[in-house]
């Protein structure tokens, strides 16, 4: 893998190099921007407001809007100067116990791994910590133009670094909780029917959308028609869906 970010993990007086991989890709379906008029592609072309013309890739820079309205170009020289401590430095702050960090807050995942054959020791040492102690590794770290929180956590031997949504950006979910009251019976249920599906293998879990999607283009092509998926219909009787619920669980595993 290449890597996309090098620099040091520094905590206490401990200081390592490390590099940064990124540990996930996501595989999405990408559909075409077409006129709906005629099917055909639309193209998003770059224009200068100034000179009201076209201009090519090479020639588009990035650039800081002030309060005016005036633009600061900003070049990579530019922001490579930036005064900021954590372009380079996975800066950690404290250690939390790993579960008290929220999963909503989650957000990308790296791989860190040794920068230089001198950091392999304080790598290792690090990992193992996290491990036995259970801890996770609160820092702050600048990563794709911004400075995120994030944590550090073992998993299988290595270090992960993943970001986290900054307190401001979780969005407070209003009065969506539902205030219905539950019975003690319908709790029990509930739990026998969990433990009933417990041993999912979540690597056996395919995506169906991309098959869905070309069954769909396959049948407008064609003219052919496609046969409509059941969907599940709202619980009338709670205790009833309970109990059928577990009955059908307890049979599959027969």
């Amino acid at each position: 893998m290449r890597a996309l970010w090098s620099g040091m993990i520094q905590f206490g007086l401990v200081a390592l190099p490390v590099k940064l991989y990124s540990a996930t890709e996501e595989h999405q379906v990408r559909l075409r921007e077409i006129h709906t008029a005629d099917a055909s592609r639309v193209q998003h072309r770059r224009f200068c407001e100034a000179e009201d013309r076209e201009i090519p890739y090479e020639q588009v820079g990035r650039g800081w809007e002030m309060p005016d309205g005036r633009l600061v170009p900003l070049t990579d020289e530019d922001l490579e100067r930036l005064p900021l401590p954590t372009k380079h430095v996975v800066e950690v702050l404290g250690f939390v116990p790993g579960q008290d960090i929220d999963p909503i807050s989650y957000s990308r995942p790296y791989y860190v791994g040794p920068g230089a054959p001198p950091a392999d020791r304080p790598y290792a040492l690090l990992v193992e910590a996290l491990a036995r102690t259970g801890y996770a590794g609160v820092c702050k770290v600048a990563v794709r133009s911004r400075e995120r929180l994030a944590v550090l956590r073992p998993r299988h031997g290595l270090l992960i670094l993943q970001t986290l949504l900054w307190p401001d950006e979780l969005r407070d979910p209003g009065d969506l909780a539902s205030s219905a009251p539950v019975t003690d019976r319908e709790l029990e249920l509930a739990e026998v029917l969990m433990r009933e599906l417990t041993g999912i293998e979540v690597g056996e879990v395919h995506d169906e959308y991309r098959h869905a999607l070309e069954q769909l283009v396959t049948a407008k092509v064609s003219g052919g028609e496609l046969a409509a998926p059941s969907q599940p219909k709202p619980v009338v009787d709670l205790m009833a869906a309970l109990e059928e619920s577990v009955r059908a669980a307890r049979a599959s595993r027969d």
